[in-house]
């Protein structure tokens, strides 16, 4: 008999512990809800495509000839090999667009982009 006791003691012990385990930890504060933020794009780019500037190809020239501009060319890198701009930078779109502000550029020229 003692050893069914035993079992049985074991058994409701064992009951116990699993309960306490699986039951749900108490939380003392309340859960913080953090906001989702928009971060603004810096203050010189662009935000929507209306807001970008357009120059005419005499306007380009004279800014790549003296130095004020970079030319980069948007299209694939297969597009690209085919045929470009003199003196051109090959960047993809899918890279501008990803993340701008990474990109291997002077800060202090303007970016004359192209796609056809």
């Amino acid at each position: 008999m003692s050893r069914k006791i035993y079992i049985l003691v074991a058994s409701l012990l064992l009951m116990l512990l699993a309960s306490a385990c699986s039951g749900r930890p108490t939380q003392t504060e309340p859960a913080q809800v953090i906001e989702p933020t928009f971060t603004p794009p810096p203050a010189r780019l662009p935000v929507t495509e209306a807001e970008v500037r357009r120059v005419t190809v005499e306007e380009a020239q004279v800014a790549l000839e003296s130095g004020e501009a970079v030319m980069v060319d948007v299209r694939s890198p297969a597009a690209f090999e085919a045929s470009h701009i003199a003196g051109a930078l090959s960047i993809p779109l899918a890279d501008v667009e990803t993340n701008p502000t990474s990109l291997n550029l002077d800060k202090d020229q303007s970016i004359i982009t192209y796609c056809t």
